[in-house]
């Protein structure tokens, strides 16, 4: 498995990535037009291009040279050296065998290069993906309801020290 940075050229995989993962990994927490409504809303080609120009930086995961996930991280707090995993997503098939864990040490790797002393993520509270972060050494730093467009987002903010 290879990971990789991804660019403008990348836009078109990690829209199809996000699609076919966003379905079974959110069903059963938040309702379809919710889904349906953030996949339009963040995983647009235009709106992952905005993003890439706003300063997140993709990565992609490859396995034998076929996407399977892919990461999206950001400078949130200079000042505090804060860097935040704005994404990570990893296939349903692909899960289990350590593809998630070597894409977030690829940017804690990457943030640390650039003098960044925290990683901080949201992760609903409902999912799943709670446990994997918690092992990956995260922490509940704060729990928040966040309002987005007609839904409300129910997360943990967690932190890992770099």
């Amino acid at each position: 498995m290879i990971i990789r940075k991804a660019g403008y050229s990348d836009v078109l995989v990690i829209h199809q990535l996000a699609t076919e993962i966003w379905w079974p990994t959110y069903t059963d927490i938040i309702s379809e037009e919710q889904i349906r409504f953030m996949l339009s809303d963040m995983y647009s080609e235009e709106a992952l291009r905005s993003q890439m120009d706003c300063g997140y930086y993709f990565l992609i995961a490859e396995r034998e040279y076929i996407p399977v996930g892919f990461a999206a991280y950001s400078l949130t707090e200079p000042e505090n050296k804060v860097y935040k995993l704005q994404k990570l997503y990893i296939l349903p098939s692909e899960q289990g065998k350590r593809t998630g864990k070597k894409l977030v040490d690829e940017v804690i790797r990457l943030a640390a290069e650039q003098q960044g002393e925290i990683l901080e993520l949201n992760v609903n509270r409902r999912n799943k993906a709670f446990h994997f972060y918690e092992k990956a050494g995260f922490e509940i730093y704060q729990e928040v309801d966040i309002p987005y467009n007609d839904f409300v987002l129910n997360d943990y903010v967690m932190r890992k020290k770099i």
